[in-house]
């Protein structure tokens, strides 16, 4: 009996921009994050999990997308080797907003806040993710939440959005 949280194909056209902007959360570059993407559908092909329910393929790809992101921040640190050229222009980002305070937090604070909003998991599903305890995360959106609007604070157009 072959469900659809089975069938890597409809997984991949189910999920791809969920993984993809976790992925971007996590990174914050689109080429990275298209990277961690394409390496969590390869992870599932390669591993082939028989998933009990659509929530548990959702959990073990978002699981996936997560290891993906630090695998390669560890890889990151290796090849560095030299630093960048002050030549290499670097890209623009539109400065202030919710989402610029949002890419400003801590890794460990970003995660949460992505899942939780962006995502709309419940505490005990990104507990589940992270492998952490509920409280854990419920002390990490509350932390997130006060760094937000303390960094929000700075630019009085968004301030009172929170």
């Amino acid at each position: 009996m072959n469900q659809a949280w089975n069938d890597p194909a409809e997984l991949a056209r189910q999920y791809a921009k969920t993984i993809f902007r976790l992925a971007y959360a996590r990174t914050g570059s689109q080429i990275d994050a298209e990277d961690v993407m394409q390496e969590v559908f390869v992870r599932l092909l390669r591993a082939r999990p028989d998933f009990d329910s659509q929530e548990h393929a959702k959990a073990w790809l978002l699981r996936v997308a997560i290891n993906c992101t630090n695998d390669l921040f560890r890889l990151s640190r290796r090849r560095r080797e030299q630093p960048l050229p002050d030549t290499l222009p670097a890209p623009e980002r539109e400065e202030g907003g919710v989402v610029e305070a949002v890419l400003a937090l801590p890794p460990k604070y970003r995660i949460v806040v992505h899942l939780y909003y962006y995502e709309e998991l419940s505490i005990a599903e990104i507990a589940s993710i992270l492998g952490k305890s509920e409280g854990t995360v419920k002390s990490r959106l509350f932390r997130a939440r006060a760094l937000l609007r303390q960094y929000l604070e700075e630019d009085d157009n968004v301030s009172e959005r929170l």
